[in-house]
């Protein structure tokens, strides 16, 4: 799995809870009991149960995994202590290998949650996690996947080929072998639970950065280029001058940045979604 430093996740939580679907907890809510377990997988350093734990009620069990130690540690210590009604939410974290749970891992589960996990996986790490979910019996809140769609403005002639290497380069073959998704991976998720006979509701979770975020468009971009030309060496002299003018862009305040993301509420095929 991808590793991300903490100092990134910390910079791009404001822009990650302001693009997160709230329009998937009514039904959420409707679905879970008054006491529950969630497994936050890939919890990072913990920025989806700041943000979920607090907007649920009921008494709450975390499990947060993760391959880094040093963010469970942080992840832990940092949820919330009570729910949305006041009861208590209380939180252990395991350091495991999330794509290899299976329905007996998730048993006791009664949700299943990820954040910018989805585009880390391939094909068959998905299918397993949907078997395991729904074979479980647990709902899933599957957030902040990137769908591959960037929007600037103004506009530049390079942003369709940077975009386009960006997109070839979260598709690629890493060094052990697996295909990962990248921007297929909400597609191919739904696909994987609705097949499965799980209601599926998607929802849009947009990051929209403004000229007062520049140091998250700064990074943002630095690692979008960057990743472009790892992918099509051949982009690095046009590439090069592209940065420069867009980080200007951004530290003068003149860059806006909506970058498109999508979110997954699944439930069991026992259950309704709310209307």
């Amino acid at each position: 799995m991808t590793a991300f430093a903490p100092d990134w996740l910390y910079l791009r939580e404001p822009a990650d809870a302001a693009a997160r679907a709230t329009e998937l907890l009514d039904p959420l809510r409707s679905y879970l009991p008054q006491d529950f377990t969630v497994r936050d997988l890939g919890c990072g350093t913990g920025s989806l149960g700041r943000w979920l734990a607090a907007r649920l009620p009921g008494t709450q069990h975390w499990i947060l995994h993760d391959h880094d130690t040093d963010l469970l540690t942080h992840a832990q210590a940092s949820l919330p202590g009570t729910a949305l009604d006041g009861s208590p939410v209380d939180v252990v974290a395991e350091q495991r290998d999330v794509t290899a749970l299976r329905a007996a891992d998730l048993a006791g589960t009664s949700l299943v949650t990820a954040s910018a996990l989805l585009d880390l996986l391939t094909r068959d790490e998905v299918a397993a996690l949907a078997t395991a979910v729904v074979e479980a019996g647990c709902a899933a809140l599957l957030m902040l996947s990137v769908t591959g769609k960037v929007e600037l403005s103004p506009a530049d002639p390079l942003d369709p080929a940077v975009a386009a290497a960006f997109n070839a380069h979260q598709r690629r073959i890493t060094e052990d072998g697996r295909r990962l998704l990248g921007p297929d991976a909400v597609d191919v998720a739904a696909a994987a639970f609705g097949r499965l006979g799980a209601k599926v509701v998607r929802a849009d979770s947009a990051w929209r950065l403004g000229p007062d975020q520049a140091e998250l468009q700064r990074q943002w971009l630095e690692g979008w280029v960057g990743a472009a030309v790892e992918q099509l060496p051949e982009l690095r002299p046009v590439a090069d001058v592209y940065l420069q003018r867009r980080l200007e862009m951004a530290a003068a305040g003149e860059l806006h940045a909506v970058i498109h993301h999508g979110d997954l509420l699944v439930l069991p095929p026992s259950r309704e979604v709310a209307a």
